[in-house]
Order: structure tokens, then C-alpha cells, then sequence
């Protein structure tokens, strides 16, 4: 498996140097440069199989140099913490409608599905090549934990996150900043994720800082982050009936990453009828889907804070796609992005998108109203991330069938819960104590020097 830059101009990397790169040196990211295949034999196979083992087969043939059997061993360790059984388990809520809990992970959100992974996948493939490497990533919310959680105490890893000041939930930011291990550092950044976003992209396109610090990612820039997730969407439609049946995921949006994980399943022969991109008041992803015109705009705060963005970074793995695979339209419209401040695709391509794409955006007034509706049918309390996702499969599909993925579990939002359900959900036992753990963080303004000369004094070498 060869895997190339959306931007056509870096180098062609195998899955463990895509693995440490990160991003490509062009600026661009790394996709297969062809989509492995499943047969509906092969899809009818994985009905049944512990999720571990289902997720090593439909991830073997991204990751050469690594066989099934070590792949297995590796996800059996890495989801064997889950406190659920079935790691990704579905909740039917009606006859056409049902939840993933992505939540049960340690840090109680589904960016743990692919983090758990990545730290094993990371520590193999440092430790044969005897390297160590600085992983510099940005968080709206739930990445960094999951990040911090998947790396910390690792010898070969220095983990420094990026998050905006003041914009995270409070869960969120002691998620992050009570854990005190020597390899882990904490940046709170005086600005918005996407200044965050914009500051890692920068370091990295700082080949000379990116090269003395050995810089690696663990946002979903990072292609492994991408596709362990794309296990759980085979997963859950072999559980309602793939491939004899097709179902729509409705998936609660902001940097694009787990939409294009949906996106990977279906180009390798999922049946899918749609996949619906769910916006908060953030809703240029929305904007897009209905016009073919990607245009930023102010950042809203909201109570899905991790879906407040307005450059998705994932988005350009699907202009890629969408222009036949040509680096250089990509270049041309990220360069537009970047000048003009938004960029458009021809109406081919928007036709293209609109085979799979469904989009929707909710306000802040119907995410409480759908939290507190589905707490009171059927008891389930959702954080507000999956009522957003809820809200647009209920709206644009109501006969389903359809799966929502629910992100978060609602007490990393006990606020928002609250609100709408009248009542706060309970920690975990394992958190129970984290509003009276000490927190470690650095404050610094939105200034790319400023962060890089943080780095440079904290790392180990």
C-alpha cells in the first residue's frame, strides 16, 4: 500500500512513514493512493467476530509490514480497556433508528477508538526504528485527552496539545491538564481551535523546526487516526445486515475526519445510502454540501464545542476525490482558501458529493430541545455532539433505518445535560475526583514563535 499527498507534490510514503510524517511536506495529506476492496463475502464474514478481530481484517490491508496476527494482538490490547464488551455497541432507539456509543473508551469519547490504537502503533513502529518523535497536535475538545491518553509515559514520545483558552467544556480542559507526566505538556492558546489548527499546520510547514524536533501528529491529519475509524461504520452495518441491507450514518461534524472515515468504508465496497454531515451553528461544512461554496466564516461558540470550527482540515481528502485525484486542483483551491478566504468546486463535482452527502445544521435552541426529548422517550441522556447528529437523522431521514454516532458521553457536558434534561449525568468512577486533581498548563498567545520556542524548551531529547 502507497500512499500519496492530496496536493501532488511530496513524496510517496508507505503506512509507516505516513504513520510518523503526519502531514505531507507539500502541506498536504496522505491518502491510498488506491482503495483496498471487501466483498460482500468478505463483509458477510466479519458478522459475529469480537470487534478487535473485525477491526485488524478490515485494517490489515492499509497497514503493510504489519500481519494480521500482530494487528489482532494489537487491537485486542488496545480495546480490551473499553468498558463495554462490544467496545462500539449499538442502542436502537425505533425501528429505523439507532445509536453507536463511540464513548467508552478511558477518556469517554470516540476519538479513543482510533487513539488507542495509534500509541501501540506509534511505540512498534519507533521501537523498530529506534527513533523518538515530538507529536504536536490541536484539540477542540476531545482529541487532546484521548491523545494525552493514548501517549502519556511513553519513553519515545513528547506530546505537546494546543486547545483555545476558555473554549473547551470544563471536563475537557482536566481531561487534559490533570495528567502530570513528565512527557505531556498542555498549551492553552489565546484564540479559536481553528487559530490552533492553523499553528500546528504551521509548525509543520516549518520544515527546518519540523525536522530538528522529529514533529509527528496525532490530529486526524494523520491518516492512522482516519482509518481505525473506519472499522466501526463496517462494524455496525454487518450488525444491522450489510451487505444485504443498506443503512445512512448521520455523524456529528467539525474537522471532517470521522465523515471521511464513512467516506473510506463506502469507496471500499460498504453498501451505504447516505452519510449525513451534521453542523452546529458552525456550519460551513453544511454551506458547502448545499452550494459547492466553502467560505469561512466567524466561529460561534456553542455547547458541541467540538464542532466549532470553520476549516475543516479533512475536508481536502475529499476535494481530492472530488477533482479525479488531481494535486493540482487541490492546490489551486487551498490556495484560494487561504488568499480568498473560501473556494468553490465545480457542479460535477458537487453532484459527485450529493451520490452519498446529506447535510444539516442545528441551532443551539433544538439541540436542548432534542436532549431533553430523547432523555424523556427512552432515558438515554446525550451530550450535545450526538444530539446534534440525532436531531439531523431524525429531520432529513425519519424512516431510517440510520445509524447516529454518539461522540461523547454526557458527562464530559454536564452543563448542557443539565439544561435540557434537568438533572446532571454522573462521572465515571475512574473521574469522579477530577475537579479536585492539580492542573499543569501554559498559557500563550495565538504566535507561532511563541509556541515553537515553548517546544524547543520542554522536549526531551
Amino acid at each position: 500500500m502507497q500512499y500519496v499527498s492530496t496536493r501532488g507534490q511530496a513524496p510517496d510514503l508507505t503506512f509507516g512513514d505516513v504513520l510518523l510524517t503526519g502531514l505531507a511536506r507539500d502541506g498536504g495529506l496522505y491518502v491510498p493512493g488506491a482503495w483496498p476492496q471487501l466483498s460482500h463475502d468478505d463483509l458477510r464474514a466479519l458478522a459475529g467476530l469480537p470487534y478487535a478481530d473485525a477491526a485488524a481484517r478490515i485494517l490489515s490491508p492499509f497497514m503493510d509490514g504489519i500481519d494480521e496476527d500482530e494487528l489482532s494482538a494489537m487491537t485486542r490490547d488496545a480495546y480490551g480497556a473499553f468498558v463495554d464488551p462490544g467496545v462500539v455497541p449499538l442502542r436502537q432507539l425505533s425501528d429505523g433508528h439507532w445509536l453507536m456509543e463511540l464513548f467508552h473508551g478511558p477518556t469517554l469519547a470516540f476519538k479513543d477508538v482510533a487513539m488507542q490504537l495509534l500509541g501501540r502503533l506509534f511505540d512498534r513502529e519507533l521501537a523498530r526504528r529506534q527513533q523518538r518523535v515530538t507529536i504536536v497536535g490541536a484539540t477542540s475538545g476531545d482529541t487532546g485527552s484521548a491523545a494525552i491518553e493514548a501517549c502519556r509515559d511513553r519513553d519515545a514520545i513528547d506530546i505537546f496539545i494546543l486547545y483555545p483558552d476558555g473554549r473547551v467544556s470544563e471536563v475537557q480542559r482536566r481531561q487534559m491538564t490533570t495528567v502530570l507526566s513528565d512527557n505531556v505538556h498542555n498549551i492553552a492558546i489565546e484564540g479559536t481551535f481553528d487559530d490552533c489548527q492553523a499553528l500546528v499546520k504551521a509548525a509543520f510547514n516549518d520544515l527546518v523546526f519540523r525536522d530538528e524536533i522529529a514533529m509527528s501528529a496525532v490530529n486526524s491529519i494523520n491518516w492512522a487516526r482516519v482509518v481505525a475509524q473506519v472499522a466501526y461504520y463496517i462494524t455496525s452495518a454487518v450488525a444491522l445486515g450489510a451487505p444485504d441491507k443498506r443503512v445512512s450514518f448521520a455523524v456529528p461534524t467539525g474537522n471532517f475526519g470521522c465523515v471521511f472515515a464513512g467516506y473510506a468504508a463506502r469507496q471500499m465496497g460498504l453498501p451505504m445510502d447516505k452519510l449525513i454531515v451534521a453542523t452546529n451553528r458552525n456550519d460551513i461544512l453544511h454551506r458547502f454540501f448545499q452550494t459547492g461554496a466553502y467560505r469561512k466564516d466567524q466561529v460561534v461558540a456553542t455547547q458541541s464545542p467540538s464542532m466549532d470550527i470553520q476549516v475543516a482540515s479533512n475536508f481536502e481528502r475529499l476535494l481530492f476525490d472530488l477533482a479525479g485525484r488531481d494535486g493540482a486542483v487541490v492546490r489551486q483551491q487551498m490556495q484560494a482558501l487561504a488568499d480568498q478566504e473560501g473556494l468553490e468546486v465545480t457542479p460535477e463535482a458537487l453532484a459527485q458529493a450529493h451520490e452519498l452527502f446529506l447535510s444539516h445544521r442545528v441551532d443551539e435552541e433544538t439541540t436542548t430541545a432534542t436532549i431533553g426529548e430523547v432523555f424523556r422517550e427512552y432515558s438515554i441522556a446525550l451530550d450535545p455532539h450526538s444530539a446534534v447528529g440525532l436531531r439531523a437523522a431524525r429531520d432529513l431521514l425519519p424512516d431510517g433505518p440510520v445509524i447516529t454516532l454518539s461522540t461523547a458521553h454526557p458527562a464530559k457536558f454536564p452543563d448542557a445535560v443539565e439544561k435540557a434534561c434537568g438533572q446532571s449525568p454522573a462521572l465515571p468512577a475512574h473521574m469522579a475526583d477530577i475537579y479536585q486533581r492539580e492542573e499543569r498548563y501554559t498559557v500563550l498567545p495565538n504566535e507561532l514563535a511563541a509556541v515553537q520556542a515553548h517546544i524547543r524548551s520542554l522536549r526531551r531529547t
